[in-house]
Order: C-alpha cells, then sequence, then structure tokens
C-alpha cells in the first residue's frame, strides 16, 4: 500500500464512537448547517418505513440533528411510498423532478434528482433495503463534515454478513456480502486510482457529502454511480477531503449471481470512462439462463448514460436564485 494511503488510513478513518452525539449537535448549532437524508427507493416496503421510523425518531424528535428525511421512489410497484410516508417520511416520485427531462432506470438517476428535492447543506444518502438499522449509520458519516470544515464526503464503513435462503448468515465477520466489491471495484480502484484503496466499502450505498461538491459532480445513472462519485470528488477536493467511517454491521438483501454480473459491468463502464473517455463498442452484457437442455442467452444494455452536474440545470440554479 502507497505510504501516502497508510497515512490517509491512520488520519481520515473513524469509528462512530470517535464523535459523540453532544459533539456533533454542538457543530451543527454553530456553524447553521442543514442536514438532508435521502433514501432511494424501488419496492422497498419491507424495509423503508422502519429505516425513516429509526430517524425520525432518534434524529429528529429526540435530538435536532436531521432537517428533513426524504425518499425518492424510482417506480415502486409494491406499497413503498405509503409505508415511507406513514414513518414520516417526505416521498417523492423521481418522475415529478425535473420533468423536461425523462428518466431512465438506474440508482444513479434518483441520486441526481434527489438534489433538486433536497434542502440540506449536508447530503446524507441511505439504501432503503437495511434491516436492523441503526441511526449511527447517519450519525456516523455526517458528523465528520460538521465538525471538520476541510472533508467533503464521508462514505460508512462496515462488515457485510451474505444473508442465505431463511435468514441465516455466513462468514458475518468476513464481509462475504460485498462480493462485486472484491471483484470488480477493489481491483480497479487498486490499479487505477490506488490513492483510493484504503476504502474499505468503496461501493457502499450509505455516504454524506457537501452540497457544493455533490452539485459539481456528474452522476452516472445505474450502478457505477458509488465508483463514479469516488473517483470524480478524489480529482475534485483531493484525498484528504474524504473520509470513512465504523458504523458496524450492514444487513440487506442481496442480489442472484446474474444481477451483479449487470452490476459489475455498470461499474467496469463507468471506470473505463473515467479513465479513457474512449468510446466502447458493445455496451451490453450478455449472461445465460437455462431452459430446459439448453442455455439461452439474455444481453442486457449497460448503463452508459451520465447525468451532467446538477449546477448545470436550469432549474437547480433557479431554485438557488430563489
Amino acid at each position: 500500500m502507497e505510504e501516502e494511503v497508510e497515512r490517509w488510513l491512520s488520519e481520515r478513518s473513524w469509528s462512530v464512537s470517535d464523535r459523540p452525539l453532544h459533539r456533533i449537535l454542538a457543530a451543527k448549532r454553530a456553524t447553521g448547517q442543514t442536514v438532508s437524508v435521502v433514501l432511494p427507493a424501488l419496492n422497498e416496503e419491507a424495509t423503508v418505513g422502519d429505516i425513516v421510523s429509526v430517524i425520525r425518531h432518534d434524529l429528529v424528535l429526540q435530538v435536532p440533528l436531521v432537517d428533513e428525511v426524504v425518499v425518492i421512489d424510482s417506480g415502486s410497484t409494491d406499497r413503498t411510498s405509503e409505508v415511507a410516508a406513514a414513518a414520516g417520511a417526505t416521498v417523492v416520485h423521481r418522475d415529478a423532478i425535473l420533468p423536461r427531462i425523462p428518466a431512465v432506470p438506474g440508482k444513479g438517476e434518483v441520486l441526481w434528482r434527489s438534489l433538486l428535492v433536497a434542502r440540506g447543506d449536508i447530503v446524507c444518502f441511505v439504501d432503503a433495503d437495511l434491516r436492523d438499522f441503526s441511526s449511527d449509520f447517519v450519525t456516523g458519516i455526517v458528523g465528520p463534515l460538521l465538525t471538520d470544515p476541510g472533508l467533503h464526503l464521508v462514505k460508512a464503513m462496515y462488515d457485510r454478513p451474505l444473508t442465505l435462503a431463511g435468514g441465516n448468515t455466513a462468514g458475518a465477520g468476513a464481509g462475504q456480502g460485498g462480493r462485486v466489491t472484491e471483484l470488480m471495484a477493489r481491483p480497479l480502484l487498486n490499479m487505477h486510482w490506488p490513492q483510493l484503496a484504503g476504502f474499505v466499502q468503496p461501493l457502499g450505498g450509505e455516504y454524506a457529502a457537501r452540497r457544493g461538491l455533490l452539485e459539481q459532480l456528474p452522476f452516472p445513472v445505474g450502478y457505477g454511480v458509488e465508483l463514479g462519485m469516488l473517483v470524480d470528488a478524489l480529482h475534485l477536493v483531493g484525498l484528504d477531503a474524504l473520509a470513512q467511517v465504523d458504523v458496524g454491521v450492514r444487513k440487506h438483501r442481496h442480489q442472484d449471481g446474474q444481477a451483479l454480473g449487470r452490476m459489475a459491468a455498470a461499474i467496469y463502464r463507468t471506470a473505463q470512462l473515467r479513465l479513457a473517455r474512449a468510446h466502447l463498442l458493445r455496451p451490453s452484457l450478455t449472461q445465460f439462463e437455462r431452459s430446459g437442455d439448453v442455455f439461452e442467452p439474455r444481453t442486457y444494455a449497460v448503463d452508459t448514460e451520465e447525468r451532467p452536474p446538477m449546477r448545470e440545470i436550469a432549474e437547480y440554479q433557479a431554485r438557488r436564485v430563489a
């Protein structure tokens, strides 16, 4: 590991217990910064309500750390919106945000559009499929931004047990849940952006950033958004403006192998764009499924579109003026 990364690990990697809540609240009062928590959600009625309830109970009603909880529904066919609203979140449908630009499917698309809805100076993203959720996920990654003005983006790090059928876990301490991280993202980062090799969970969906950084970033519309954001933030603000915080254990719904393949392809495409902005001749991925005695090909498009930095969007500029 590079000497710079070893130094960064010792100076920019913390535990959630390193910043007590009273210190974080004092920093928020002193700076006057506001905090938005955004949950991108697609068919997460089983978990989104509990997450919203915990955040509101612990960090809105008990202590005034979070100013708003926003759920962006990206086209759910279940009761995600109703459950989230009943738990106290502000719920907005993806297609209602910036309607002049037709929405495309993808997590990054939802995160990008959320900047037009969320009002906070600090925006904290939390995936909506987490189980046994703790508000430490929010305080852990928001705290450093409130207490250290030199930081711009903070990611959560955690163990990711692999959930098996029936709810059992395998290798809880070994972090076996991060399969795309270990097989795709980590090798890419170590080879091409070694300064980022110290991030334990580079693809994790729980991170917080200053609005001033987020509005300058292009957003890959799909699964490549976390890797793209990390790489672009490195170039914009430098390694020492990035940090990570250990928040314990992350339990969530796991994807099947083919979904992971599509995720890995999108992440590779995002990395390739950032390496050379070169033209990819075949932005698609063919996978195979057994049908009787034969394997049938299934070809999926790989996310290639990116949204421009939000500060270039006229509606966003108009909102800032207002």
